[in-house]
């Protein structure tokens, strides 16, 4: 079986494997080779983006369909979330480091791991210790969370090593 594509008026078809699932590298695919013109800070918002739905819909799911406990269900969904935003990030934003394997997943899993707990915290800072309203407070640190996850993922987590082959 097969899958046709089309882009730019040329028509391509793609082997489907047994899953149903197309089995072109995601590398070449004319959709990932679109997105990577668009500036990398745009791209790390889409997949940023793509990754908290993921984390809304999961936990979301959890509670609501296996009654599970939200802050038990929320750190699943983080789980789940990060497999999104590592892929993302490793094919789309952070790509052109060639950065790949165990050793940039535990870099970024510490990445994501940090921010999340940066987010908790600076939250309950702007909300208790400043007193400031939730949505103004949520704003302003998801901002500089973000801010400071894309420079820790961009010079540490994704940086390329040296005598790494491509």
């Amino acid at each position: 079986m097969r899958w046709l594509g089309r882009c730019r008026g040329r028509t391509a078809t793609y082997p489907l494997d047994g899953a149903g699932l197309a089995s072109v590298s995601l590398e070449r695919h004319p959709i990932i080779a679109l997105l990577r013109r668009l500036p990398q800070e745009l791209q790390f918002i889409m997949v940023g983006c793509a990754a908290a739905a993921t984390h809304l819909a999961v936990a979301i799911s959890l509670v609501a369909l296996a009654d599970m406990e939200p802050l038990a269900a929320n750190v699943l969904a983080f789980l789940v979330a990060f497999v999104i935003s590592y892929n993302g990030h490793a094919l789309l934003t952070f790509a052109s480091a060639r950065a790949r394997g165990p050793a940039v997943v535990v870099r970024y899993f510490s990445v994501a791991c940090l921010s999340f707990a940066a987010n908790e915290l600076l939250y309950f800072i702007a909300l208790y210790a400043l007193d400031w309203h939730y949505v103004w407070s949520l704003i302003g640190v998801l901002i500089l969370v973000a801010t400071g996850t894309f420079l820790l993922s961009k010079f540490w987590a994704f940086k390329p090593r040296r005598g790494a082959g491509p």
